[in-house]
């Protein structure tokens, strides 16, 4: 992922830096393993443990040659190691890929907490946000056309439940990752002693694979992915409720717009959605990871390596982007204007053509045929005022006085109350409160 949308501790996550602290810290463990068990010289595990990390630069030019990272990281880091002769007995009975997918595991859980604490901050914004605006009347659309009245927060809700739910499928995705294995050339244990399997997961944290055929088959990390693109779709979702509600014939919305911004470098007038809009973009970012990912889970005989150029871009580019994301959306609720007068113009601005529904079952329980007489005659008098602008309750009238229909304006004064469309929404906001 570029720089532009790196936040440091995400970035500091999948840094080769990170990644090679972790790979001496996942080989230390199995030394010392070793030394307990009698494996190795018990003198040797001093010197590993206080041998710096290589520096990237060290591994890459080692790299260069080899054509092997874990050669070229070994290497490197035996020249750090005093008396160097000690570094013989790292990686002792291991093959890469016992160091490469533990070390991965840990990656993946950290990127995971990261991302969590966002995905609560977020929860808790939206479910605010929500609540304060479970009195904000709106005209709710289907189609992009007016239906029937609603409330602001009852749209925010939606999102704030489906955040929540995207946090908690990330939540047990972080176990999916979590997963280990130091078993060998095959996975086999051939040279090495599930022993040490069980102590380096049990220090680290994690769980041993069932059954490692040198590599963890990749069906966890196919899960991790789909749990972040989900969770993605949903702030693009956000995103697009902002960017049509900021569109200047809606303008119920407006992103936060700061000092000194500018919106285009040609109309001194414009604000765009360009936060909206950057979400939607990104989304596609980690979405388009889920199927490479995927192929990483049939692999030819006990493994090969073709998952792992994909995933060294794939897992990164997809945490990192929605990590930015996360951010990038809280921002926006956070500084969200929502123009209630905009809204309440928008509800009355067909002329109450948002009452059709109310009045369709008033007439059905007057003694009207639904099929055969009220919804001809409610249909006739709406499109009537689609055409003509003239208010609803007026072609309404004019139409039922034609059928020698008498209307009882009282009864029609309160379904045509666009309060009365929600007072059934207190259980939805109730559950609301409850969220965490």
């Amino acid at each position: 992922m570029i720089e532009r949308y790196t936040l440091p501790e995400m970035g500091r996550v999948w840094s080769d830096a990170h990644k090679y602290e972790l790979w001496c810290k996942v080989e230390v463990l199995v030394v010392e393993a070793h030394a307990a068990a009698g494996t190795i010289p018990p003198e040797v595990v001093e010197p590993v443990r206080k041998a710096p990390p290589p520096t990237p630069e060290a591994v890459h030019e080692i790299e260069a040659v080899t054509q092997h990272d874990v050669i070229a990281f070994l290497s490197a880091w035996a020249d750090n190691t005093e008396p160097r002769e000690a570094a013989r007995y790292v990686h002792f009975g291991m093959t890469s890929s016992d160091l490469l997918d533990t070390a991965l595991a840990l990656q993946l859980v950290e990127a995971t907490d990261i991302l969590l604490a966002k995905a609560d901050a977020l929860v808790a914004t939206l479910r605010d946000h929500a609540l304060a605006h479970r009195g904000t009347l709106r005209v709710g659309r289907t189609h992009g056309i007016h239906g029937e009245p609603d409330v602001w927060g009852h749209r925010v809700a939606d999102f704030a439940f489906a955040m929540a739910r995207s946090r908690d499928r990330l939540r047990r995705a972080r176990a999916a990752v979590g997963v280990m294995a130091i078993s060998g050339a095959v996975g086999t244990y051939s040279n090495i002693d599930p022993a040490i399997e069980a102590h380096v997961a049990r220090e680290l944290g994690l769980a041993s694979a069932d059954v490692s055929t040198q590599v963890v088959i990749r069906d966890g990390i196919s899960e991790w992915v789909s749990a972040l693109a989900i969770m993605a779709t949903v702030c693009e979702a956000i995103a697009l409720e902002v960017r049509h509600g900021q569109r200047t014939e809606v303008r119920e919305l407006w992103e936060p717009f700061g000092k000194g911004q500018k919106g285009s470098s040609a109309m001194p007038h414009k604000k765009n959605p360009i936060i909206s809009e950057r979400l939607a973009g990104m989304a596609r970012i980690v979405r388009a990871q889920i199927v490479p990912v995927l192929e990483g889970i049939p692999l030819w005989h006990e493994r090969d390596i073709s998952h792992s150029s994909t995933e060294r871009i794939a897992l990164p580019d997809a945490s990192v982007a929605l990590d930015y994301m996360l951010n990038l959306t809280n921002r926006l609720m956070s500084g969200l204007v929502v123009d209630e007068a905009r809204m309440t113009a928008n509800l009355e601005s067909t002329g109450g053509l948002i009452y059709t529904s109310t009045v369709l079952l008033e007439l059905v329980e007057a003694g009207m045929s639904r099929d055969d007489e009220a919804y001809p005659l409610v249909q006739k008098a709406a499109m009537e005022t689609w055409e003509t602008g003239v208010p609803f309750r007026e072609t309404l009238r004019a139409h039922a006085a034609a059928a020698g229909l008498s209307l009882d304006e009282g009864r029609l004064d309160e379904v045509c109350r666009p309060e009365r469309f929600v007072e059934r929404l207190g259980p939805v906001f109730d559950r609301l409160a409850d969220l965490t």
